[in-house]
């Protein structure tokens, strides 16, 4: 699967977000009881934010396909929480509940994910802090080159706290030479 990445428009894409984030398969978003207006805000802050960008993955038809969100951690997320490298980036993504689930789509997604992100030169290493109760993406992350480091503790989740380098997500992905 190809997909392309757009910026996320706050106010024009806030409904297909509010849809997709206060979904039951949305739980570790922590956005269930958003409205309308709280969407909106969120994806309004991040988009005037210089160290936080929201994407929408689209598919080849231009359809959206899922949400990407990118920062740096040494400004978000993560402050204090890890000793940031130059070269980091954080990331999160989220796929939209679907009644048609496609085999391998999450998986597609996030090597996609990984693919763009690396396509910057200056990105050396992706950091994530999924929920560690969150096995389904502790999965997903292994798969294309994530290694735990240890849980932290966040201000709104107990997170795992892992690493992917270009090379190691080169080498999980089959595309290293």
């Amino acid at each position: 699967m190809t997909f392309t990445f757009r910026p996320v428009d706050p106010l024009k894409d806030a409904e297909l977000l509010h849809a997709w984030v206060t979904h039951p398969k949305a739980a570790f978003w922590m956005m269930q009881d958003a409205r309308l207006e709280d969407v909106e805000r969120e994806y309004m802050k991040i988009a005037a934010d210089e160290h936080h960008h929201a994407y929408l993955g689209l598919h080849q038809d231009g359809t959206p396909a899922f949400l990407m969100e990118k920062y740096d951690p040494a400004h978000r997320e993560l402050v204090g929480l890890y000793e940031p490298q130059p070269g980091d980036i954080g990331m999160h993504f989220l796929t939209p509940p679907t009644d048609r689930p496609v085999h391998g789509f999450t998986r597609s997604v996030i090597t996609a994910v990984m693919t763009h992100l690396f396509e910057d030169p200056a990105v050396r290493r992706v950091v994530v802090e999924p929920d560690v109760a969150n096995t389904a993406v502790h999965a997903l992350n292994e798969a294309v080159g994530f290694v735990p480091e240890r849980e932290i503790q966040k201000p709104e989740k107990r997170a795992l706290l892992s690493f992917c380098t270009r090379e190691q997500f080169l080498t999980a992905t089959g595309a290293a030479a």
